[in-house]
C-alpha cells in the first residue's frame, strides 16, 4: 500500500495535467509525491476519452451511515480532502435527488485549491427544491436531469430525458452530459445512484474509501440492484491500495481505459528522469 503526498507541487502539477498543460508522469518526486501522482493522475488526465468515477465512502462494516441515518462524519480528515480532490479535477458531479434531499451536499471545492465543478442533480420526478444548496447560484453550472415539465430558476440547465419503469436510464444520462461538454464526471452519490452506474458498465473506475470506524448498522455502502448469484461472475476489478492518511482508498480499474490512464504519458522521459 503506497501512502500519498500531495504537496502544492503536487496539486499544482495535476491542476496542470488537468488542463493539458503537463503530464503526470516526468519529473523527480518523493515516493509519496509519485504515489499521490498516481492516484490523481488519471482523473485529472483528458487525452484518453469521457471518464466516469464512482466514489463511495464508508465504514470498515461497509455502513455509509447510522441507523439513524447520520452521515456527516463516516469519512475521516484525510477522507474528504481526498473527495475534494477529485471534484476539482471533474468537469461535473452527479448525486441523486434522495442524497440532495437528506444530505443538502454542496458540492463545492473547499478543502483544496480548484474550482467548482458543475453540479448535477438526477430527479426523475422533479421533487428537488428550488432553493436547495446544490442550486445555489455561485457561478458554477447546475443541472437537473428530469423527466416532468417543472421549470427551474434562470440559470439552471434542465436535461428532460423518457422514464423507463418510473427511473432514467444511466446510458441516456451520462450521453446527454457528454453533450453539454462535461466528459469527465465524479458520481459521489447515493449508493444507489452509484450502483446502477456500476451495473450498467458505465464505470471507468470506482473508489472506495474506508474510514477506521466500525458503525455496527445502517445503510451498506453498494448493494447491486441485481447482485452476482456466483463469484465466478463476479466484478474483478484491477485494484490499487493508498493510504489517505486517516482513510485508506481503494482504487478499482473497471475499463481498458482505465488500465490505460495509469501507464506513464512519457515512459521514456519517466526513465531519463530516474537516471
Amino acid at each position: 500500500m503506497c501512502s500519498i503526498d500531495v504537496t502544492p507541487r503536487v496539486w499544482e502539477r495535476l491542476l496542470a495535467v488537468r488542463q493539458g498543460l503537463a503530464c503526470a508522469c516526468c519529473g523527480r518526486w518523493s515516493a509519496g509525491e509519485r504515489a499521490a501522482l498516481a492516484l490523481y493522475g488519471p482523473l485529472a488526465r483528458r487525452d484518453l476519452g469521457p471518464v466516469t468515477v464512482g466514489q463511495i465512502g464508508q465504514s470498515l462494516d461497509g455502513r455509509v451511515a447510522t441507523v439513524t441515518g447520520d452521515a456527516r462524519d463516516v469519512s475521516g480528515p484525510d477522507g474528504l480532502a481526498h473527495l475534494h480532490r477529485i471534484r476539482a479535477l471533474v468537469d461535473g458531479v452527479v448525486i441523486g435527488v434522495r442524497t440532495a434531499l437528506h444530505d443538502t451536499p454542496r458540492l463545492t471545492v473547499r478543502l483544496c485549491p480548484g474550482q467548482n465543478p458543475a453540479r448535477i442533480v438526477i430527479d426523475p420526478q422533479g421533487r428537488l427544491p428550488d432553493d436547495a444548496p446544490v442550486l445555489t447560484d455561485d457561478g458554477a453550472r447546475r443541472i437537473v436531469v428530469q423527466a416532468v415539465e417543472k421549470p427551474r430558476p434562470a440559470g439552471v440547465t434542465v436535461i428532460r430525458l423518457r422514464p423507463r419503469d418510473g427511473q432514467l436510464d444511466p446510458a441516456e444520462i451520462l450521453a446527454a452530459l457528454h453533450a453539454e461538454g462535461l466528459t469527465s464526471l465524479l458520481v459521489e452519490g447515493g449508493s444507489i445512484t452509484i450502483a446502477r452506474f456500476l451495473e450498467a458498465g458505465l464505470l471507468t473506475r470506482l473508489q472506495v474509501a474506508i474510514a477506521p470506524l466500525l458503525i455496527g448498522g445502517g445503510p451498506q455502502g453498494l448493494t447491486l440492484p441485481s447482485p452476482t448469484a456466483r463469484l465466478a461472475e463476479a466484478i474483478r476489478p484491477d485494484m490499487r491500495v493508498f493510504s489517505l492518511g486517516s482513510d485508506v482508498v481503494f482504487d478499482c480499474g473497471l475499463t481498458p481505459e482505465a488500465m490505460s490512464a495509469t501507464e506513464p504519458l512519457h515512459l521514456q522521459s519517466e526513465r531519463l528522469s530516474r537516471a
